[in-house]
């Protein structure tokens, strides 16, 4: 009995544990909403990567609510990218929503994963779900992650191991920029 009383107070611990340091995290990104931000990539190891080196990019924290986080990344002129994160029951989600310039979703959207253990208070990680390894099968061992220093940087990043794949987008949270134009697809054009 004392075996299963350990157990239930060791998983309680487990998971209180995960919810306050998502919930730490959480409330990161909620300090940040409704500014934007500008960033560079600092790695990129793919060809297609080279796209990104020389264009103008931008985060704005745009929605948020208790159970989402809608963050769009523009590229350039490219509006085409938003970040969803939400709250699971078992800790937090990250989607990306893809949409073409008439708000149409595109053919690749929808695509993420969950977080598979507490992460920390400044740093989450999401491994790709099923949806998205039967979406894109080179992508269904990414590892995405979200990393939050208040007052610094906001880095989003992702890794393929098995390819050595490596694609790392870095924002300054020191200066706060002009919000950007709604992404594409969204209500309020």
């Amino acid at each position: 009995m004392q075996t299963l009383v350990r157990l239930v107070l060791f998983s309680f611990a487990i998971s209180w544990s995960a919810a306050s340091t998502q919930d730490e995290f959480w409330q990161r990104l909620q300090s940040l909403c409704g500014q934007s931000f500008a960033g560079r990539m600092a790695e990129g190891t793919a060809p297609s990567d080279a796209a990104f080196g020389d264009k103008v990019m931008t985060m704005h924290v745009r929605q948020c609510g208790e159970d989402e986080i809608r963050i769009p990344f523009f590229v350039g002129e490219d509006r085409s990218r938003t970040w969803v994160l939400t709250r699971t029951p078992t800790g937090l989600r990250l989607k990306h929503d893809h949409r073409h310039e008439d708000g149409s979703e595109d053919a690749v959207t929808q695509y993420g994963g969950d977080t598979a253990d507490a992460g920390t208070a400044a740093q989450q990680e999401f491994l790709a779900d099923a949806f998205t390894g039967a979406l894109i099968p080179a992508a269904k061992s990414n590892i995405w992650t979200m990393i939050v220093e208040p007052g610094q940087r906001f880095t989003y990043a992702l890794r393929r191991e098995a390819e050595n794949r490596r694609f790392r987008v870095e924002f300054d949270l020191t200066t706060p920029v002009a919000t950007p134009l709604p992404p594409w697809g969204s209500e309020d054009k």
